[in-house]
């Protein structure tokens, strides 16, 4: 082993990408945008590192599944910070569905008094929030899926199978991600009766946090195992003794959680500001720019992965993340809003922010579909961020008036909201046994993990 692939130097070099903005904080010194953008960058990029070796370090003493969901929500936190700020500034704001619906779209928009910036906060919590859902599906699970097959020329990945015909090569998952995927499909289709409630509330949250609660205990009773795959710095931290692994495990996860948490933001608002320097709409920057910066460190973590060959965790990741955001997030920001309104109350959203919550769920619906033998191919992946990056494409149209189309933002959501549905309901049919064969697996798990006897063994291959 050289000594520049030694686990220690390596470690040290990603911890010297993050220098930089630890002497920023400690400093309070203000770089401007460009140099915050680049330093918090860099910051976010070492963190994602230290995130992604703590993660597989804590393979050895804790369930894979349980770990895997620890580094989705650090991954994510700050997600859940730019959003839990919108919802804040709509609670204490005073918006209401009852006060919002006295001000008229143009007036909520030109945000000149304190209630109209609190109704329109509450529009970008749920446009930050439905953007980070669709761009880690259409470009995370999507991305991933190719740059997987791309990298198992070199990398071996034992997940890669090539096939003949276009695109026609795929990544296969552990089949253990049953259990995510099944509570993925209860979370999605909660998600489509949420604009029905008028606002996301109380019942919204119990039942999304609570069903993610239920994931985390469950996982929590899963068996500990050790992968084959582990390598570079997790494989030096597992050889370690107790105490001292644990310890450099929760020092990884807090050092790179704080750093991610702090980093993210203004990393984002950077990118914000460089956008409506050069003429991009506020509600355009919130909606894509934002959650594709803040989502950065998880897609950084899960390339980490495959190019390890742990394409498998990778992607565990990656739907753990979606369970997470599309529970958690969703829950927590009512409770949010709720504390700046002072008094228990529902986070007020206009028609197009529920047409927004609706496509959303049907990208969620279609993915599923994808998901639901175990595997995605190449073209599948293509379909999935074509359909994402053409509908973004439009809309950015749309708000620039670049070119007269014959519809507006609204219709064109419900146009792709029922266009994901339409392929995802055909994929299911032609799917069903593997549906079955999954919900069969997903019940197993549930009964094991009550101390049951298991009833559909023969659904497993």
């Amino acid at each position: 082993m050289s000594r520049l692939s030694h686990p220690l130097v390596q470690l040290a070099g990603a911890t010297l990408l993050t220098v930089g903005w630890v002497a920023v904080l400690l400093l309070g010194v203000d770089l401007g945008v460009l140099a915050t953008v680049g330093i918090s960058g860099l910051a976010v990029l070492g963190g994602s590192f230290l995130l992604a070796w703590g993660a597989e370090t804590a393979e050895k003493d804790v369930p894979r599944a349980f770990a895997i969901a620890v580094l989705a929500v650090l991954a994510v936190a700050p997600e859940y910070a730019v959003d839990a700020l919108y919802a804040w500034n709509a609670g204490v704001g005073g918006a209401t569905a009852e006060a919002c619906s006295q001000l008229t779209a143009a007036q909520i928009a030109a945000s000149q008094t304190t209630l109209a910036r609190g109704c329109h906060d509450a529009n970008l919590a749920i446009a930050n929030m439905t953007g980070a859902n669709r761009i880690l599906i259409g470009i995370g699970w999507a991305g991933i899926a190719a740059f997987t097959v791309w990298r198992a020329a070199k990398t071996r990945d034992p997940a890669v199978e090539k096939r003949a015909g276009f695109l026609n090569s795929a990544v296969t998952l552990d089949r253990d991600i049953a259990t995510e995927i099944a509570f993925l499909f209860l979370a999605t289709g909660w998600a489509f009766f949420v604009p029905i409630g008028g606002g996301i509330g109380l019942l919204d949250t119990l039942f999304l946090v609570g069903l993610y609660l239920t994931y985390i205990g469950l996982v929590l009773k899963s068996d500990t195992e050790s992968s084959d795959h582990t390598v570079g710095v997790p494989k030096y931290f597992q050889s370690w003794s107790l105490p001292w692994r644990p310890m450099v495990v929760l020092t990884l996860f807090g050092y790179s959680g704080i750093l991610i948490f702090t980093a993210v933001e203004p990393f984002a608002h950077g990118l914000e500001s460089i956008g409506l320097q050069n003429g991009i709409p506020e509600f355009f920057m919130i909606q894509w720019v934002a959650p594709l910066a803040s989502e950065s460190p998880e897609l950084i973590v899960v390339a980490v992965l495959v190019n390890k060959a742990r394409s498998t965790a990778g992607f565990n990741a990656l739907i753990s993340s979606k369970l997470n955001q599309w529970t958690l997030l969703i829950g927590t920001i009512a409770v949010v809003y709720s504390i700046g309104l002072g008094e228990l109350g529902t986070l007020p959203f206009d028609a197009k922010q529920a047409a927004e919550i609706w496509i959303t769920a049907a990208q969620s619906y279609f993915a599923l579909a994808i998901l639901v033998n175990f595997e995605m191919t190449v073209r599948e992946a293509v379909v999935l961020f074509g359909l994402f990056l053409s509908q973004v494409l439009v809309e950015f149209v749309l708000i620039r008036e670049l070119v007269a189309l014959p519809f507006g933002s609204y219709e064109l959501l419900i146009g792709y909201t029922v266009l994901y549905l339409a392929i995802g309901t055909a994929l299911f049919a032609l799917r069903r046994q593997a549906l079955a064969r999954l919900l069969g697996m997903a019940g197993d798990a549930f009964r094991t993990a009550l101390g049951r006897e298991p009833i559909h063994e023969e659904l497993v291959d």
